[in-house]
């Protein structure tokens, strides 16, 4: 599979840190991979334009490292919902420029790992669902667990919830949110509830570089 969707359980589950570090896991073996972040909000006013600190991420994890207006092409300053943000910034957010930046992408790597917003039913915009755009893009999708209370529940809806869309779930990935949680006794129940497999699970390490973060994945 050539390209990736990084949906997650929850807004704050991991799946930024989980790009980054499958960004650098696809390129461990020489072949190229870049990043995508098509709607990010909360971002900030630079000489350059707006910028997402996710986004950047995963420019800087990307081999090669596209234009930032690629990598995001819809940019809000509001940190809230991309609905709110649209509105707030009185634009709204479509599928075709999304799916043409996409195209382009594709054209630079050999791989591609875009990253969506919040939990798997946060809407890109008012008429706009991330299942539209992983419809669009014939994506399979990577689900980031947050390890914590609840995470289990959270889980199984969120995997219910992709494949009653008519889209693929093909892998999940562990993200230690919370350092006091007990994730080794959820892992087994995990594995049989998401029924696909685990890619790996990531430390909880504050700051740690992406690079580092990737040899705790093991890609198909």
């Amino acid at each position: 599979m050539a390209a990736f969707y990084v949906t997650g359980t929850d807004t704050g589950a991991g799946k930024s840190v989980a790009s980054a570090a499958l960004l650098h896991a696809l390129r461990r073996g020489g072949a190229t991979a870049v990043g995508m972040k098509p709607v990010a909000s909360g971002c900030e006013a630079t000489p350059e334009g707006l910028r997402n600190e996710d986004a950047l991420a995963l420019i800087a994890a990307s081999d090669p490292r596209p234009d930032y207006g690629l990598v995001n092409p819809w940019a809000l300053p509001e940190p809230t919902a991309p609905q709110i943000a649209a509105a707030l910034a009185g634009v709204r957010v479509t599928l075709p420029s999304i799916v043409a930046a996409y195209a382009r992408l594709a054209t630079m790597a050999e791989h591609v790992v875009v990253e969506g917003v919040g939990g798997w039913l946060a809407p890109l915009a008012d008429d706009l669902e991330q299942a539209d755009l992983v419809r669009a893009l014939d994506l399979p999708v990577i689900l980031v667990v947050g390890l914590r209370l609840g995470c289990l529940s959270h889980a199984r809806l969120t995997a219910r919830a992709v494949e009653a869309d008519g889209c693929r779930l093909v892998g999940w990935i562990g993200s230690r949110i919370d350092p006091g949680f007990d994730a080794l006794s959820y892992q087994p129940l995990l594995d049989r509830a998401l029924s696909v497999p685990c890619l790996g699970e990531l430390p909880h390490s504050p700051g740690a570089e992406p690079a580092l973060l990737s040899r705790h994945l093991a890609l198909p």
